[in-house]
């Protein structure tokens, strides 16, 4: 598979983002390539197109199919296994936001949580850092239920909210404490 010019600077700059965001550049990459694919690819297209070995598409093949992102099809005639992408770039943001909050910060409530409860009876743990373990706690819990409330809103509604968000906030006027 030969890649425009335009569609090799998407790829790669698709994987740069991808390790500031925790991602295996490899693994960012090759979401790219597929999201962008006209028609399903298997794992040797994908190898060629980028140029890496064959263990690390496979390997990271697997984490996008963890995530939710990528996955199996078959291509009548040919019994190679073929992947595709979400297409949907809504759907892809939500799938992200939600095995992150699974990943990231469930875990990390549970542990607040749990700091929230020792904290209480730690008689070496002084007041004002329980307190601010309390407000990472109130924060991240506010956080989740408002993604709870959200998650299940159709991609036009959001987009919605996200456009009444800021004139929302242009309504409210700027808040005295807030960073200017």
């Amino acid at each position: 598979m030969k890649l425009s010019p335009t569609t090799q600077k998407f790829v790669l700059h698709w994987g740069e983002m991808g390790t500031r965001w925790g991602v295996n550049r490899t693994v960012a990459q090759i979401h790219a390539l597929l999201y962008l694919a006209e028609t399903p690819l298997t794992a040797d297209d994908i190898v060629e197109t980028l140029g890496v070995a064959r263990s690390n598409v496979s390997n990271s093949l697997k984490e996008l199919q963890s995530w939710q992102l990528v996955r199996v099809t078959h291509v009548l005639g040919d019994r190679r296994d073929h992947f595709v992408a979400l297409q949907d770039v809504w759907e892809i943001f939500r799938v992200i936001v939600e095995e992150r909050k699974r990943r990231e910060i469930d875990p990390t409530l549970t542990m607040l949580r749990e700091c929230a409860i020792d904290g209480a009876a730690d008689e070496e743990l002084d007041a004002a850092t329980l307190a601010r373990m309390q407000g990472v706690l109130d924060f991240l819990e506010m956080l989740s239920a408002t993604f709870q409330d959200y998650r299940h809103l159709s991609p036009q509604t959001l987009q919605r909210m996200l456009k009444m968000g800021g004139k929302a906030a242009r309504f409210l006027g700027p808040d005295k404490k807030a960073p200017q």
